[in-house]
């Protein structure tokens, strides 16, 4: 139920390291591709819903918005805030494969590309496997989509930046979405049936080159990956900005953190839970009633200071929208969400490596209580580590705020996808990554954990 951030960017073999796109698609742009430069680090050049623009992404964290000009360059702006940053794009031909960024030279990395069909769950669904150049094993990262209606294939800028840091990826559009066929759902069981279904394609495709395999998602991914992971066993779970809470209790929370953050002390609390407690009898009876109780709450509380910052993850349509509009989009946004699904159970029994990756800012899928979990779950003896990012929010993005209280995001963390990165490949975290705060799993926990 809670957001994907999608704050990225047909069969064959592209030897060059191009991703080939739906026709039409917004993604057609030739530069898209992730680059090497000249001083080693790494930029990827994805897609953004503006066709013409892209986005580029860079292993530090640091991100921007580009748009082209004339003479062939292109400007840049910080994050998601519109605000120039000083940085200047040009690429060579498509065929040459070049970039000059920020004045630093580079070139594309090429790739190994399969563009695939498989079955899902009764469905047929589109996926890609990326591999780095070469014969040797790789380990694989199967990208769990979250709660997003985007194609996954078009956006996910992890299938290029991964393969670049020498591990494999399988990347598939979500059923309902994409080059997808199936309709649109949030049903946790039918969807890591699907995930199941997508790392055995993998496996297929990449034949004696695979090595050791896993997931990676966010969001609504954190549901849905562990389930997986417990149905057919994987090496790996890597879990971003995900919560070890139901959805019903994600909303909860959230209204929690609307008011606690505004400061806001427990009379005015035990007002906005009346509110989320209405909220929570509308969603329960699939949009169908309790339209009254949240009618009367918003009479009575509508005027006073703090009911304008109350947000949660769903309850914020309900308020904004009159009932006929949610009784109408209600069921369609939130197809098959098991409002009052416990993920616990299978989190205590799930012995396979888990990182959960997690923003102490987050106000859509607030992490303390989840963070309390997994915490008590690694001191029974689970094997799970924790990384706590203290300036991001969901997605796993630092922000800056606006004087109305609004979010701009500026950037990745610095140290999230080296985090990432080091576990997919060695199964362990280092020390430290960046500001975040690292609960690590003992190294022997992890390794009885993989036999």
């Amino acid at each position: 139920m809670c957001r994907t951030l999608i704050r990225f960017g047909t069969i064959g073999l592209i030897a060059l390291g191009g991703i080939a796109h739906a026709a039409g698609s917004p993604a057609t742009n030739c530069h898209i591709g992730a680059y090497r430069l000249s001083n080693g680090d790494l930029v990827d050049i994805g897609a953004t819903d503006e066709a013409a623009d892209l986005r580029w992404n860079r292993d530090d964290g640091t991100t921007g918005h580009l748009t082209p000009h004339h003479d062939g360059t292109w400007s840049s702006t910080l994050g998601w805030t519109g605000r120039p940053d000083g940085i200047t794009v040009r690429f060579s031909d498509c065929g040459d494969g070049g970039i000059t960024f920020n004045h630093l030279e580079g070139k594309r990395v090429p790739f190994d590309i399969t563009n695939t069909q498989f079955q899902g769950a009764g469905v047929t669904l589109a996926g890609r496997l990326v591999l780095p150049k070469g014969n040797e094993r790789v380990p694989i990262v199967v990208l769990v989509h979250g709660s997003e209606h985007d194609s996954a294939l078009e956006y996910y800028d992890l299938q290029r930046m991964f393969p670049a840091m020498g591990i494999g990826v399988f990347v598939y559009d979500k059923r309902g979405t994409g080059a997808s066929s199936g309709t649109y759902t949030q049903d946790f069981l039918l969807l890591a049936d699907d995930a199941i279904a997508a790392v055995q394609e993998a496996k297929r495709l990449a034949g004696n080159r695979a090595g050791r395999i896993g997931y990676q998602g966010g969001s609504e991914g954190g549901w849905v990956e562990p389930l997986a992971a417990k149905i057919a066993p994987v090496d790996f779970v890597i879990v971003g900005f995900g919560l070890a809470v139901s959805p019903l209790d994600e909303d909860r929370e959230a209204i929690e953190y609307d008011m606690q953050s505004r400061g806001y002390g427990s009379d005015v609390m035990g007002k906005a839970m009346q509110i989320a407690d209405a909220s929570a009898a509308i969603l329960l009876s699939d949009f169908s009633t309790g339209y009254d109780r949240l009618d009367a709450l918003k009479k009575q509380y509508g005027k006073e200071p703090w009911f304008k910052y109350v947000r949660g993850d769903v309850t914020w349509a309900l308020l904004a929208w009159p009932a006929n509009e949610v009784k109408q989009k209600g069921p369609v946004l939130f197809a098959g969400v098991p409002l009052q699904y416990d993920p616990m159970p299978v989190l205590r029994h799930l012995e396979t490596p888990q990182l959960w990756i997690l923003g102490k800012e987050d106000d859509d899928a607030p992490s303390a209580e989840t963070t309390k979990r997994l915490i008590g779950l690694q001191k029974a003896g689970q094997p799970i580590s924790v990384a706590v990012f203290p300036r991001a929010e969901h997605g796993i993005y630092e922000f800056e705020t606006a004087p109305d209280g609004s979010r701009n995001d500026t950037r990745n963390p610095s140290g999230y996808f080296s985090m990432m990165r080091d576990y997919i490949l060695d199964g362990k975290l280092g020390d430290h990554y960046g500001d975040a705060t690292l609960y690590s799993a003992p190294p022997a926990m992890v390794s009885q954990s993989q036999h």
